[in-house]
């Protein structure tokens, strides 16, 4: 099939099922209400909770849930062949992933801006908190840890992209400064932001920043020293002095991204690149790889549905929301954002690289010998490196095409990536800090209210987790076979926290949460107990005891949660926000 049409279809079908299938859910499901009152007006404070244009929490919203994972995950997951790939970042983002993204907003918005885990000790019951709140730190912790990791991997593999990166930082600070202190237009002044970004893009082409070993610790431990203290800064300032605008650029960024990637799609399929898929359309037993099924469903997480994306949801976007019909651009929209981003991530794997890839002996490959050469078995196309290089590489041909220099392509794809990965890495640390205070709001441990004291703790954590392993800052990578399951059981749980509240609203409105939650929650514990054979089998001890942790704590919560939605009766009205 060709990667144009492939590409065309996916994106018309995303335009059009958010016009019947979005719109739908937001008028006939949740009711969305203009004059509803939503805690970013209610309970404003300047420095969480911020009514907030829907156009820049929508960058928020999408850079935060978006990071590095609809990237990573397609790029593994293609060595399945790109129909399966395909299929399920198409159906699984528009019927499960975005109504999970938007449900979770929407009944955040309905409560005072509150976690899922307070949420579901609300609507289930007050025993479900503290084990949902096992999942959430989990699944908060190994991403902190590791989204470090990543940017630290991006810096060492692409130097040119350490500049603009940190960059970026003063840059959204000034930003912030123009638009909130001096009131000038949040658009024109954004796009000079970004136009500033990307000088420094150049600049960092020719001023590569490399790092050495510095008192025996590696280059990759060094600078996730360097992000677990920015984490912490970043996390603790008011969103309107870094979050919010250095979203607000990261989202015209991706529209750069995407448009170049686009425009090369067509420049590199009209010119005498000919752009085609080469990967195999369906290959259901490659050399290492486990089975298809269940794992295609754990694999790609972000860009299909992803546990996390309701963390931030009901961890940071509830609380800047302006209006709960914003909220369906927000949480819907962004989801489909990010299978738009996934799908062209499939075309640079699948069709991009085999422009062009460089094989172990410096030579370059093309068409199927360059796919097959980077994935030639699961091991070799599983390492973290090698899911972004087959992504950026990919990419960077397709740009190429476009008639940008190559060096200068694959430095605008780095940044990319690392710019979203560390979106991604200090949302977590909020939302952490968010959830720890939740915890121990009610007991007599107060000293979690402080949100220095919260923040070093969710970040000494990470860190903690990051060196385990030695000075290389690596150590998050012995957790992360864990985190695909956990990722998703948590997604499946928030599904069926979302059913019992539409069970609650009356009708039947609760089917379009409640089979998604099913099928997730099936396919994953599947591969949670497949996955406990090869540790018990591979003698890893600490990942198998994690691995039966996640599996009791999420049954319970399952059994819980089952048990309330039959005795609910749908009593309470339709048009009840509550």
């Amino acid at each position: 099939m060709d990667a144009m049409l492939m590409m065309l279809v996916a994106f018309v079908g995303y335009i059009v099922m958010y016009q019947l299938y979005g719109r739908f859910i937001g008028k006939k499901i949740f009711a969305l209400s203009k004059s509803a009152a939503v805690p970013s007006v209610e309970q404003e404070d300047g420095v969480d909770y911020v009514p907030t244009k829907k156009e820049i929490i929508f960058g928020h919203h999408f850079t935060s849930i978006a990071g590095t994972g609809p990237i990573v995950g397609p790029a593994i997951a293609v060595i399945w062949g790109w129909m399966p790939a395909m299929i399920w970042i198409f159906v699984g983002s528009i019927m499960m992933g975005a109504v999970h993204d938007f449900g979770a907003l929407i009944l955040s918005m309905r409560n005072q801006g509150k976690s899922v885990s307070e949420i579901t000790s609300k609507y289930i019951n007050p025993r479900t908190k503290f084990f949902f709140f096992v999942v959430v730190f989990l699944d908060l912790l190994i991403i902190t840890a590791i989204f470090g990791l990543v940017i630290a991997v991006i810096f060492n593999m692409y130097p040119a992209s350490v500049l603009p990166v940190w960059l970026e930082v003063p840059i959204a600070i000034w930003l912030g400064f123009m638009i909130y202190k001096r009131g000038a237009n949040a658009l024109v002044w954004s796009i000079i932001a970004l136009g500033i970004m990307y000088l420094t893009v150049v600049i960092g082409v020719y001023a590569p920043i490399s790092l050495p070993v510095i008192g025996g610790m590696p280059p990759t431990g060094t600078w996730t020293i360097a992000l677990l203290v920015y984490a912490f800064i970043a996390s603790t300032l008011p969103v309107t002095t870094l979050l919010q605008p250095r979203d607000f650029i990261n989202s015209h960024q991706l529209i750069v991204a995407l448009a170049l990637m686009v425009v090369g799609v067509f420049a590199a399929t009209f010119s005498g690149a000919q752009l085609h898929i080469v990967a195999p359309a369906v290959q259901a037993h490659p050399e290492g790889a486990p089975p298809m099924l269940p794992f295609l469903f754990i694999t790609i997480a972000c860009g299909a549905i992803s546990g996390f994306h309701a963390l931030v949801s009901s961890g940071t976007t509830a609380k800047q929301v302006a209006s709960e019909q914003d909220s369906l651009f927000v949480g819907y929209g962004s989801m489909l954002t990010e299978a738009v981003l996934s799908t062209l991530v499939i075309v640079a794997v699948a069709a991009g690289i085999g422009l062009g890839y460089t094989g172990s002996d410096g030579g370059t490959l093309l068409g199927i010998d360059a796919w097959s050469t980077h994935y030639s078995s699961w091991a070799a196309a599983k390492g973290l490196g090698s899911k972004v290089a087959a992504f950026v590489y990919g990419a960077a041909n397709m740009i190429e095409a476009a008639g940008l220099p190559h060096n200068v392509a694959l430095a605008i794809m780095g940044v990319f990536v690392a710019s979203f990965a560390g979106t991604t890495m200090d949302t977590a640390t909020r939302i952490e800090r968010y959830a720890l205070t939740e915890l121990f709001s009610n007991s007599p441990i107060k000293v979690f209210n402080n949100k220095y004291v919260s923040t070093a703790t969710a970040v000494f954590l990470a860190g903690c987790l990051a060196f385990s392993s030695g000075g290389n800052g690596k150590g998050a990578l012995a957790l992360w076979p864990l985190f695909g399951c956990i990722n998703q059981i948590l997604a499946a749980l928030v599904l069926t926290t979302v059913t019992v509240y539409l069970k609650k609203r009356g009708g039947m409105a609760w089917i379009i949460s409640g089979i998604p939650a099913i099928f997730l929650g099936v396919m994953t514990v599947w591969a949670i107990l497949i996955n406990q054979g090869m540790y018990m089998d591979g003698g890893k001890t600490l990942l198998s005891t994690l691995n039966i942790l996640v599996l009791g704590v999420s049954l319970w919560v399952a059994g819980e949660a089952i048990f309330k939605f039959m005795k609910t009766d749908g009593s309470t009205p339709a048009t009840d926000a509550s």
